[in-house]
């Protein structure tokens, strides 16, 4: 069983938009969505008189011809994206008011194209969790069972997009944060090839893993935006400066493929048996579909956790010291020496969370410890690369869940952090490595609670990677 594919904004453009202020209503059902479900706290900031004038200026833009590629597309923003003269603050006191002075890249060549931005989203303190608990304005809930977690930590992104709120969100990805809570709610989560989108605009957590990824209901609609977004961008160093490919007319799977899936992970003791059924249902049906699936090893499975945990707490620990009351942001006004306003500052800022990450991060790189912690997991890091580039090499995907389990019980992990980072088990690999991933709704539990398959593939092949996804996703549901 899979979930409903829901049409493409591309397709409900084409059907709707003919002589009707289709934006301008598509704004006022989303702005509908929110009120109904402003329990579900995904929202942080919704700017909507800016979003319904922008929306009559476009329906006029494309009476005269002149809309662009996103023209009417409605976007929410995880807190963590910058947009001109509009609050970012990471979900968190640290940032809490701060307006920001310029766009991200990503967010003004989404304005470039005429998308509308609906408003900033709530997700765990500066991308740091897996339930979006973490967060200084409250917890978002799933809409699908408001008693469970929507994921995290791009959670109200997810969830926005879920209830209706937006056509997408941009969320970020640093070590799952996109693809897990798409997989929580049961939507699209894409995280694209490290450097295939400007990181310029994003406040940072781990740079060497933070990646911006889309959540949509479809795969089409994933295609559209990073189509638009991609590419190289003057403001970023690190950013490829590869030619984007037009993604939205390579959505079609016009061969027979090669698909690699992980023993361990299937092997995995903390694994929710219908998550295990379903994916090798999904094996099953490749299979009948005449595709060449394998088995393969992947021994490293048990170090790539431990490994991102190591090597982002250390990059956030250099990342976060930014933030220390006296530059911007918050500052303690119990503070009288400028020690005292570094310690009650980042003590009463941060979360309990991102003091803990920061905490490791520090210990890690520590001058006693560097060389037995921080430089060895680089190097098992390299390992990890290697070897998922040695499956890619033979195999076009590698298929596995995107989670152990289907969304768990609001506050049921929250005092016991180790046992929240095992959400991540299946999610950090495609992070560790750079290489892209993508989740898709893979049917549902016994609570009717989404499953998410998670497929990977090589650096800079999002177009056979999102084909593929629109395959599994369209076939499986006509069959």
């Amino acid at each position: 069983m899979v979930l409903k594919v829901h049409p493409s904004f591309g397709a409900l453009h084409a059907v709707t938009s003919k002589g009707r202020d289709h934006c301008l209503e598509e704004v006022r059902h989303c702005l509908a969505n929110i009120a109904k479900n402003k329990h579900l706290n995904a929202f942080l900031t919704i700017y909507e008189e800016e979003a319904l004038q922008r929306a009559r200026t476009i329906d006029q833009k494309i009476r005269e011809g002149k809309g662009g590629k996103l023209a009417g597309l409605v976007v929410g923003l995880k807190d963590l994206l910058c947009y001109q003269d509009h609050p970012v603050q990471a979900s968190s006191k640290m940032l809490e008011g701060f307006i920001s002075q310029f766009s991200a890249t990503v967010v003004q060549r989404l304005i470039d194209e005429d998308a509308i931005i609906m408003g900033h989203q709530n997700c765990d303190q500066f991308g740091m969790g897996s339930s979006n608990e973490n967060t200084a304005f409250g917890p978002v809930l799933n809409p699908i069972d408001p008693t469970k977690v929507p994921g995290g930590s791009s959670g109200g992104s997810a969830v926005g997009v879920q209830a209706g709120m937006c056509h997408v969100a941009l969320g970020s990805d640093t070590g799952g944060s996109v693809r897990q809570p798409a997989a929580f709610c049961g939507i699209v989560g894409l995280k694209p090839t490290y450097a295939r989108i400007s990181r310029h605009g994003l406040i940072a957590y781990a740079s060497s893993f933070d990646t911006i990824g889309i959540l949509s209901k479809n795969v089409e609609d994933c295609a559209t935006v990073l189509e638009v977004i991609a590419g190289k961008d003057d403001f970023d160093s690190t950013v490829a400066k590869k030619t984007v490919p037009p993604y939205t007319k390579q959505l079609t799977l016009n061969k027979k493929v090669k698909v690699a899936y992980l023993k361990e992970t299937l092997e995995h003791q903390g694994l929710q048996e219908e998550i295990r059924s379903n994916t090798l249902a999904t094996i099953r049906f490749l299979k009948s579909e005449g595709h060449q699936v394998g088995e393969v090893d992947f021994s490293l499975l048990e170090y790539v956790l431990p490994t991102y945990q190591l090597l982002s707490t250390a990059e956030a620990s250099a990342n976060l010291a930014r933030f220390d009351g006296v530059r911007y942001g918050y500052r303690s006004p119990h503070a009288t020496t400028l020690t005292s306003i570094y310690n009650k500052t980042r003590t009463e800022g941060f979360g309990k969370e991102v003091q803990r990450r920061i905490l490791l991060g520090t210990f890690a790189l520590s001058a006693n410890y560097c060389d037995a912690y921080y430089v060895k997991a680089q190097k098992v890091r390299r390992l990890i690369k290697e070897k998922t580039e040695a499956i890619l090499a033979e195999y076009d995907f590698i298929i596995l869940p995107t989670t152990p389990t289907t969304a768990f019980r609001l506050g049921g992990y929250t005092q016991d952090p180790l046992t929240m980072y095992l959400a991540d088990t299946y999610t950090v690999q495609a992070s560790v490595a750079g290489v892209p991933a993508i989740s898709i709704p893979n049917g549902v539990d016994k609570e009717g609670l989404p499953i998410g398959l998670q497929i990977i593939a090589n650096a800079f092949e999002e177009q056979s990677l999102l084909a593929f996804a629109q395959y599994l996703s369209k076939v499986r549901e006509e069959k």
